[in-house]
């Protein structure tokens, strides 16, 4: 497994070329090997995104893109990621209105479409959870109460659908994270990794092994799966993002994950 950062943590310094590539070149001095495209700059062409990736020695993983590229321009996002030598197109969320009883099966009919094109482009769409995943809807058709996450395992084979699995949502969610990660060990080739940490009664994002998850647990768990890259995340950072992504890489390496 690789260690990679995903760059929504650092969206605020990548909304131009000019600092995307300081951006860039910072996470490469810290030791990363792989990135996740997310939240960069709309104007940074796909050629100039791989083209400075490479310049410093990242390789592009995985994305979060725009949820009606993925529906209604299925084919051209393809080619994008083809240009930057990426096999995970990703979903940052499930967007609000899939999310009730009453219009979670149009989430289905809706992507696996796109799902289906995108792995006959020899790539795979991949999902990523936040908590909301985890509350029990009544599905229309079931007798019993499901998840949703257990609903979009049982609508899309693992060849269809990935799931980016985020350490810090599924505990959010009261979530066993390991045991979570054994459920999908065949549909897990990324996962985004934040730590979990307290401040009086309020959670708080942390750091990789700052916090309180178990992580000699997660990782080795992670390493019975079909997981090929831990990428960190933190969606907010107590101080300066480029210090978080420093700590959980120094972490990690310290650990034998690089």
């Amino acid at each position: 497994m690789q260690t990679g950062a995903q760059l929504y943590t650092v969206r605020m310094y990548t909304q131009n070329e000019r600092d995307f590539a300081f951006t860039v070149k910072k996470i490469a001095d810290m030791g990363y090997k792989t990135v996740q495209i997310s939240a960069i700059g709309k104007e940074i062409a796909p050629r100039r995104v791989k083209e400075i990736c490479d310049d410093n020695g990242l390789k592009i993983v995985l994305t979060h893109s725009d949820v009606n590229r993925i529906l209604y321009d299925t084919d051209r996002l393809i080619e994008e990621h083809e240009r930057m030598g990426c096999s995970y197109i990703g979903i940052g969320a499930m967007p609000e209105k899939y999310q009730a009883a009453e219009w979670i099966d149009h989430f289905t009919e809706d992507f696996s479409g796109p799902a289906e094109k995108i792995a006959a482009a020899g790539k795979l769409l991949m999902y990523h959870n936040h908590n909301f995943e985890f509350q029990k809807i009544n599905v229309p058709g079931e007798e019993k109460p499901q998840r949703i996450i257990e609903y979009l395992m049982k609508s899309f084979p693992a060849d269809r659908l990935g799931f980016t699995l985020d350490t810090y949502w599924v505990a959010a969610a009261g979530g066993d994270v390991t045991a979570w990660i054994e459920k999908l060990a065949d549909r897990i080739p990324c996962v985004h990794l934040k730590d979990m940490a307290v401040q009086g009664f309020a959670q708080q994002m942390a750091p990789v092994m700052e916090g309180n998850l178990n992580f000699p647990a997660i990782l080795k768990a992670l390493e019975k799966t079909s997981c090929k890259y831990l990428l960190v995340e933190q969606d907010t950072c107590i101080g300066s993002p480029f210090d978080c992504l420093k700590k959980s890489y120094d972490n990690l390496a310290a650990a034998g994950y690089r």
